[in-house]
């Protein structure tokens, strides 16, 4: 319901306001600026041993962002790619980025190259921050693009002598993690801080209204579409995060936990932007998967708070010895990206004795939209309330509200949602409406207490680890073998990832493989958007007018594989 329809909200839980002012802050920047200025003495960021203080944030990012500007002479909104895990020179790239007045296009550093090329393309993107690690990724790419700058940088890069001199030596010669490539006028991200240190730093003006990040996501026909988000849309969303847990939190004391990575926007908001506002210490995972290594690191170091999604809670809780990690200072868990389960926030309560706290949001919405309350007993089921100035409602396919308890798509209203589809105004005016509603694509309703439960999903999206994989996008891949007649993905439940793909093939060649379908996807997809279950069948369910039928074939049992 909208703010005036929903009068048990007039006071939220553990005093948090309704509104918020997203004019308090005129740009990321702004913020990102204070926040150095504020705690400048305090510990920003651990990675891998090494700390950097605000400070710290402060100087390399000013020297980073006077190289794009002073150096390779980058314009106001041109866009700057970054593609890195979890690693101190991310933050210091984006701050970098943001103060020269330029665009952040994040990217997963696991992209194949079709994935990249497609990307590169479509942002336009001048210059690209990237760790060798995947610079043979571009190498294969790049040619033909827009793209006229590299920044190479290497892991070992921010950790000081001798660790990275020889972190960079055993990542490059013993474990061989660098792919020979050829990218011949690549800058090392070290020399580019050092050269723009040389020259001053000259103030950007920028717009509430200029776009902060191009943050890519996907829709129902495959295409990955970069979601504008303005420097407004991140504060107010910010802000609104901030609001909700500000009455758990204390300046200058939180120490959090980030195992998702940056360049997801669930993380970028919660962890990075929302925590700097307080001047937390962040631990940064650069490879969680490693769960026994995630364990190691945070056992002793006394974390207030932690995020992530259901199937990284599942997997710490099944790790040996995560019982003994020190939980003594946990106040805030928060789950986002895919459904909290039950079973997982009951045993994170009973482990931790920190109630772990389900959040939605979206890409488009950068990305809060509700979150439960913080101070729940028990898990509920919901995905929480709106957060402040956040308008939800549940509309028909006419944009017709729906009273309490139907069910129907859930719409969005609010400051944190995106300015539109990057040079997609076609895909914009089909889920914005004139009014401001952002239809979300989830099917919902919304109880007399104003807790909204997600019943379903309207798209075909398949949520893989809180990872977006659509179905078009894998489809397309997959058809392009010739061996193929037709083809359809759907998402399978996955006790470990929440969902899987499944794929349903149709075969021309008698003699097509599960086996063949794998090492092509392997080749061109990243590795949530792979099969994990192959079906073949003679023919595809579908309408009278010839659209595949996915609920069948989610549906039914796997005949063969």
């Amino acid at each position: 319901m909208t703010t005036e329809q929903r009068p048990w909200l007039a006071s939220y839980p553990n005093g948090v306001p309704a509104q918020i002012d997203p004019g308090q802050y005129r740009s990321i920047t702004a913020l990102l600026e204070e926040c150095c200025d504020r705690f400048r003495h305090r510990p920003a960021f651990t990675n891998m041993g090494r700390t950097l203080s605000y400070d710290d944030l402060d100087r390399l990012s000013a020297g980073f962002a006077a190289f794009l500007r002073n150096d390779l002479k980058l314009a106001k909104g041109e866009r700057v790619m970054i593609m890195m895990p979890n690693l101190l020179q991310y933050p210091v790239a984006v701050m970098g980025v943001l103060r020269a007045g330029l665009t952040v296009v994040n990217t997963n550093p696991l992209y194949t190259a079709r994935e990249l090329r497609h990307q590169l393309d479509d942002s336009g993107a001048s210059a690209i921050v990237i760790l060798e690690n995947f610079g043979h990724v571009l190498a294969e790419v790049i040619e033909g693009t827009s793209c006229r700058h590299v920044i190479r940088a290497s892991i070992g890069d921010l950790l000081g002598f001798p660790k990275g001199a020889i972190t960079n030596f055993v990542v490059r010669h013993v474990r061989k993690m660098v792919k020979p490539h050829s990218l011949p006028n690549a800058i090392g991200f070290n020399e580019a801080i050092a050269r723009g240190e040389r020259t001053p730093l000259e103030r950007e003006d920028v717009d509430p209204g200029d776009v902060a990040f191009l943050q890519y996501t996907g829709g129902t026909t495959g295409v990955a579409k970069g979601a504008m988000l303005t420097h407004r849309n991140m504060v107010a969303n910010m802000l609104q995060a901030y609001a909700w847990i500000g009455p758990l939190v204390r300046e200058g004391e939180e120490v959090t936990v980030t195992a998702l990575p940056l360049y997801h926007i669930f993380a970028l908001t919660a962890n990075f932007l929302v925590f700097a506002r307080i001047g937390a210490h962040n631990y940064l995972i650069t490879n969680p998967r490693d769960m026994p290594g995630f364990v190691k690191e945070i056992r002793n170091i006394g974390f207030t708070a932690i995020t992530g999604v259901n199937t990284l809670f599942n997997g710490l809780l099944n790790t040996p010895g995560f019982d003994k990690v020190d939980f003594s200072r946990l106040r805030l868990t928060l789950g986002g990206g895919m459904a909290v389960q039950r079973a997982v926030a009951e045993r994170w309560k009973l482990v931790t004795g920190c109630t772990l706290a389900e959040a939605y949001g979206l890409t488009e919405t950068c990305p809060a939209v509700c979150i439960n309350p913080l101070d729940l007993a028990a898990y509920n089921g919901s995905i929480g309330l709106p957060i402040p100035s956040t308008d939800v409602t549940i509309q028909d396919d006419a944009g017709n509200m729906l009273p309490l308890g139907e069910v129907g798509e859930l719409c969005v209203r609010g400051p944190q949602v995106m300015k539109g589809y990057w040079n997609r105004p076609d895909e914009t005016a089909k889920v914005l409406s004139a009014e401001g509603w952002l239809r979300t694509g989830d099917i919902a309703r919304i109880d007399d207490k104003g807790f909204v439960y997600i019943v379903d999903r309207k798209k075909d999206m398949i949520l893989v680890s809180g990872f977006n994989v659509y179905p078009n996008e894998v489809e397309d891949v997959v058809a392009e073998m010739p061996g193929v007649l037709e083809v359809a993905a759907v998402g399978i439940p996955d006790g470990k990832s929440g969902e899987v793909v499944k794929l349903v093939v149709v075969r021309k060649d008698p003699g097509l493989t599960a086996e063949a379908i794998l090492a092509h996807c392997k080749v061109n997809l990243t590795g949530y958007k792979r099969p994990h279950v192959i079906e073949f069948r003679d023919a595809l369910p579908k309408t009278n007018v010839g659209k595949i039928l996915r609920r069948e074939l989610r549906d039914a049992p796997a005949a063969s594989s």
